[in-house]
């Protein structure tokens, strides 16, 4: 069973960053991908990012790519969301997840396992 828990959440305003953290109880590197999803209220978990093993492959949903980056430290078991200008819309709770394949990454049914979130609001 493999614990995440998310951190680096927080309030800031339109155009800033900031860079979350998802650290993993146990070795992930050679056995998970990972990625991050986002809900805001009252809608549907969105994906956001995936990262494969190795992190030498990345995906990104349309709404994030070339503001959001995606990477991980095997040896820290942990993985990052670096967010630059950052928007109202990005703000949502932040969820990371691991999976033992790397196909699908945007369907979130095919994740085994989730961290708690961490709250992201973005001010106008």
């Amino acid at each position: 069973q493999v614990q995440l828990v998310e951190s680096g959440g927080g309030l800031v305003q339109a155009g800033g960053s900031l860079r979350l953290s998802c650290a993993a109880s146990e070795r992930t590197s050679s056995n998970y991908a990972m990625g991050w999803f986002r809900q805001a209220p009252e809608k549907e978990r969105e994906f956001v990012a995936a990262i494969n093993w190795s992190g030498a492959n990345a995906y990104y949903a349309d709404s994030v790519k070339g503001r959001f980056t995606i990477s991980r430290d095997n040896a820290k078991n942990t993985v990052y969301l670096q967010m630059n200008s950052l928007k109202p819309e990005d703000t949502a709770i932040y969820y990371c997840a691991a999976r033992t394949t790397y196909y699908s990454v945007t369907y979130y049914k095919l994740y085994d396992y989730w961290g708690q979130g961490t709250q992201v609001t973005v001010s106008s």
